[in-house]
């Protein structure tokens, strides 16, 4: 692991909340905004990571230290965002050293923290047949993790045995159905003329209103 993920995993661990996230499942996290149908203001998911306890308030003493934790998980952003968009997601996955099992769940359980910050615009993104397939399948990853899925014995261990790579498939084709509806909402907009009704709901021709 590299050194700067090293020292995140041991900010992380350090922030003074009863349960502070791990490094994976931070990258669940920051994951699951990115790929969120609703764009979320950097203050309030912040906040989830250090803590709801800190009422907004960087848990730090010293203010450098602030500046370095808010851009070390923003580059980490970045950088995911960055993997999306190449179609190369690259999830940060703890192994459990006694077996060597990959512990997908922790990134899962993060990508779930950041579902919560907008359950309805990722519900209303459903009606999207492009999202929803992945969508759903997504859906029954949480499930198992959390351990309340309605598939057999059977069909979890098949689940379990692919995980990572049906985490990776899935979040991929979200972020790809993702920007393809903001391309086509910027495309109705930029077919909006000048006499037409404002696309804001004013009533007014869009040259007198918005234009």
């Amino acid at each position: 692991m590299p050194s700067r993920f090293r020292r995140l995993d041991s900010a992380l661990a350090e922030l003074p909340v009863e349960e502070p996230m791990l490094l994976t499942e931070l990258d669940g996290f920051l994951t699951g905004l990115i790929v969120c149908p609703q764009p979320i203001p950097v203050d309030e998911w912040m906040t989830v990571i250090w803590g709801v306890e800190a009422d907004g308030v960087p848990p730090f003493e010293d203010p450098l230290d602030v500046h370095w934790f808010v851009k070390a998980v923003t580059a980490r952003r970045d950088e995911i965002a960055r993997d999306l968009s190449r179609g190369k997601l690259q999830p940060i996955l703890d192994v459990d050293e006694r077996d060597g099992e990959v512990l997908w769940e922790y990134w899962v359980d993060g990508f779930s923290d950041a579902i919560a910050l907008r359950p309805e615009a990722w519900d209303a993104a459903a009606a999207d047949t492009e999202w929803a397939g992945p969508w759903h399948r997504l859906l029954a990853l949480i499930a198992i993790a959390r351990g309340e899925s309605d598939l057999d014995s059977v069909e979890v261990n098949a689940f379990q045995d692919r995980a990572v790579a049906e985490l990776t498939d899935t979040v991929q084709h979200l972020s790809r159905a993702r920007v393809g509806e903001a391309k086509a909402t910027a495309v109705v907009t930029a077919k909006t003329g000048r006499n037409d009704p404002c696309p804001c709901g004013s009533g007014k021709k869009h040259k007198h209103c918005c234009a």
